[in-house]
C-alpha cells in the first residue's frame, strides 16, 4: 500500500477513535449526573418565617420578615402590638398569618396608610393576609396598588381600605369601620366582598372609575350617607346584603351598570337612589325605610315609586336586636324562600324552636 494512503488510513482511525471516546465520555457524564441527581436528598418542607416581639421568632418586625420572604413563604405573626408601617411589593405567593385580629395589631408609625400591598410602579401577586388588626394613620389604614390576587380574611381594618388598579381582590369575613370618609373605596379595580361587617363610615363602600365589584352577604350599618355608592363607568352586583341604619341604602350614579337582588334595605333614611344615566336591575329586595324607598337622583332627589319592581317587598324584616347590631332574622320573618334565595339579607334567620 502506498505510504500516503497508509497515513490517511491511520488518521481516519484516530479520528474515529477520538469521536467514539467523546461520545462515550458524554454518555458516562450524563449517566453520572442522573445518578447524582437521583441520590440527592429531598429537601425538607419550607418552614414558616416567625415574627415575635419577644425575640422567640427569627424576626422582631413584620417588615423584616416580608423583605426576607420568597415565593411560597408563610409569615407567622405572634401576638403583640407592632409599631411599624408595612409594605409588600414585588412579592408573589406570600401569606401573612396573624395569631388573630384580637391578638395582633399593626399600629403604624409615620406614613399615611399603615399597610400597603403594592407600591407604584411595583405591584404584588397572590398575597394572603389574615388574623390581624390594622390601625389607621392620617385617615387611611390600608392601601392596595397595582397588584393582583390579593386576599384578606378575618382582618379588622380601623379606617379606610383603598384600592387602585388591583385585580382579583377578595375581602371576606372582615370588620371594616371608623373611617371619616369611606370604609372601602375601589378605584379601577376588580373585587369580591363577602360576609364582611362594615360600620361607622361616611360611605360604607364606594365603587368608582371602571371598577367591577360584587358585594355578597355583607352587613353595612351606621354610614352617614349611603351604604354603597356606585359611580362613573363601574359595574356592581349587590346580592344578599343587609343595609341597615344608614343615611341611605345604595346610590347608582354616573353611567354605572348594576344589579341589586336579595338585599334587605331597612331602617335607613331612604332606600335606592338611581341616576337617569345609570342602569340597575332590581329584584327580590326587602325595603323598609323612613323616607322613600326609591328615588331619582337630582337636586334634590325625587321620589320614584315607579322604580319598584314587582318582586321587591315592603316589609319589616324582624331583626333579632338592631340596638346590639344583631341583624339576624327572627324565626317568624317573612323573608325566607323568596325567589331563588333561601333567605334575604346577609345573615340567616334563627331556627324555629320546638
Amino acid at each position: 500500500m502506498p505510504g500516503g494512503m497508509t497515513i490517511r488510513m491511520k488518521n481516519m482511525k484516530q479520528c474515529l477513535f477520538a469521536a467514539l471516546f467523546v461520545c462515550l465520555s458524554a454518555s458516562v457524564g450524563v449517566l453520572t449526573l442522573s445518578i447524582a441527581q437521583a441520590e440527592e436528598p429531598v429537601s425538607a418542607e419550607r418552614q414558616p418565617l416567625v415574627v415575635a416581639l419577644d425575640g422567640s421568632g427569627q424576626y422582631h418586625s413584620i417588615q423584616e420578615a416580608v423583605d426576607a420572604a420568597k415565593k411560597g413563604d408563610t409569615i407567622l405573626i405572634r401576638p403583640g402590638a407592632y409599631a411599624e408601617d408595612v409594605t409588600i411589593h414585588s412579592k408573589e405567593n406570600v401569606r401573612l398569618v396573624g395569631a388573630g385580629m384580637d391578638q395582633v395589631t399593626i399600629l403604624g408609625r409615620e406614613r399615611v396608610g399603615v399597610f400597603h400591598v403594592g407600591k407604584w410602579p411595583y405591584g404584588a401577586t397572590n398575597i394572603e393576609i389574615s388574623g390581624l388588626t390594622i390601625n389607621e394613620h392620617g385617615g387611611h389604614a390600608m392601601g392596595m396598588f397595582n397588584g393582583r390576587g390579593i386576599t384578606l380574611h378575618h382582618v379588622r381594618v380601623k379606617g379606610m381600605l383603598f384600592t387602585q388598579q388591583v385585580e382579583d381582590v377578595r375581602i371576606e369575613d372582615c370588620i371594616i369601620g371608623g373611617s371619616e370618609t369611606t370604609g372601602v373605596q375601589f378605584a379601577n379595580s376588580q373585587a369580591v366582598m363577602r360576609s364582611n361587617f362594615i360600620h361607622d363610615n361616611d360611605h360604607g363602600v364606594s365603587v368608582a372609575g371602571k371598577s367591577t365589584v360584587r358585594l355578597e352577604r355583607n352587613v353595612i350599618t351606621r354610614s352617614l350617607f349611603e351604604a354603597v355608592i356606585v359611580n362613573d363607568q363601574s359595574k356592581a352586583a349587590l346580592v344578599g346584603n343587609t343595609f341597615v341604619k344608614n343615611g341611605g341604602g345604595a346610590a347608582f350614579l354616573g353611567t354605572s351598570q348594576n344589579e341589586a337582588s336579595g338585599n334587605i334595605v331597612s331602617l335607613n333614611a331612604y332606600g335606592f337612589v338611581v341616576a337617569p344615566s345609570s342602569r340597575v336591575l332590581l329584584s327580590y329586595n326587602a325595603m323598609q325605610n323612613s323616607g322613600s324607598n326609591y328615588l331619582r337622583h337630582g337636586t334634590p332627589n325625587q321620589p320614584a315609586p315607579e322604580l319598584k319592581p314587582d318582586s321587591d317587598l315592603t316589609v319589616d324584616p324582624r331583626f333579632v336586636d338592631t340596638a346590639r347590631d344583631d341583624f339576624r332574622l327572627r324565626a317568624d320573618t317573612a323573608l325566607v324562600k323568596i325567589g331563588d334565595f333561601p333567605y334575604l339579607g346577609a345573615l340567616p334567620p334563627l331556627a324555629e324552636s320546638h
